[in-house]
């Protein structure tokens, strides 16, 4: 018997989905802990160095470095909005953090899958189905409630 079978009935990209799921609750909670007693933004910095000497460690063993004269210039410039955009989610999320219990910042957090799901549809003319349509307004509902209660 092929022990991939399992695997072929679960996507990759799925199995990578949950996993970035299961790394972003150890993330909240390990932030919370970590940002006790110190600069939110500080805290930030701290952990954007630790993640930059992960990454090199992981490229470095896959060697999967490239030269960066070969990357093009639309990604160059979608990469630095990301860069941007993602340095600046972690800033408020770590001030939040230090403000706020991970009960309540981490499902306002969530909303992101709400508004990713806009932005899809929108800007990259994703399909809008029901089950999608539901799914965004199950999570904003359940973000509400969350956080209301």
């Amino acid at each position: 018997m092929n022990k991939d079978i399992s695997l072929s009935l679960f996507p990759s990209w799925a199995l990578f989905a949950v996993l970035s799921a299961f790394f972003a609750a150890l993330t909240a909670l390990f932030g919370k802990l970590g940002v006790t007693g110190i600069n939110s933004n500080l805290a930030t910095l701290i952990r954007t160095i630790i993640i930059f000497f992960v990454i090199v460690g992981i490229i470095s063993l896959r060697s999967e470095w490239q030269k960066l004269s070969t990357i093009s210039i639309n990604s160059w410039i979608f990469l630095t909005l990301s860069g941007i955009a993602t340095g600046l989610s972690w800033l408020c999320y770590y001030h939040a953090l230090q403000l706020g219990p991970i009960t309540k910042v981490a499902p306002i957090d969530k909303l992101s899958v709400a508004i990713a799901i806009l932005f899809g549809v929108i800007f990259l003319g994703e399909k809008l189905t029901w089950s999608i349509v539901l799914g965004g307004l199950l999570i904003i509902s359940g973000t509400l409630i969350l956080i209301a209660l």
